[in-house]
């Protein structure tokens, strides 16, 4: 089984979460950004150059909190199973332009709507650990602004 890393891209407003879409370029389905890692990339590089293509951000990726899951990919007709960890990111940065905008349309979705943006099990998975995972997330988000702004 192949493996490849991901981000959650979230932002933080009180204690509400929105966490950021992007479609994907071949059917145009709503997913979180992912992908291979290059050779001698390291995880965290990985996921902040993943988040910088496919959807046009830059932030703080929580290491700590790794999820890793099955998801289906379709890959010439076929479905394909691989396994990817996921990381939430804090963003702190959204461009305009970003590589694959051309490609890709993005989509903030509040924590509570985020179920309502995608239809793919696999994704409703990941949605739901980082709803559950939520306290963990809001408590070290607002430590690492505050350690920002320090």
């Amino acid at each position: 089984m192949d493996h490849k890393v991901g981000v959650i891209p979230f932002d933080v407003k009180g204690d509400r979460i929105a966490i950021m879409f992007v479609t994907s370029q071949g059917r145009g389905r709503w997913i979180l950004p992912k992908g291979n890692l290059k050779k001698d990339e390291s995880v965290k590089r990985g996921c902040k150059r993943e988040a910088f293509e496919e959807a046009g951000v830059e932030g703080t990726l929580l290491s700590k909190i790794p999820m890793t899951l099955p998801i289906s990919k379709s890959e010439n007709g076929a479905t394909k199973t691989v396994a990817v960890t996921y990381y939430p990111m804090l963003v702190k940065k959204q461009l305009d332009e970003w590589p694959e905008s051309s490609k890709r349309q993005r989509h903030w979705a509040t924590l509570e709507d985020a179920q309502k943006v995608t239809d793919r099990e696999d994704f409703l998975k990941v949605i739901q650990i980082f709803t559950d995972l939520k306290p963990l997330i809001l408590d070290i988000a607002g430590r690492k602004r505050e350690k920002r702004r320090a």
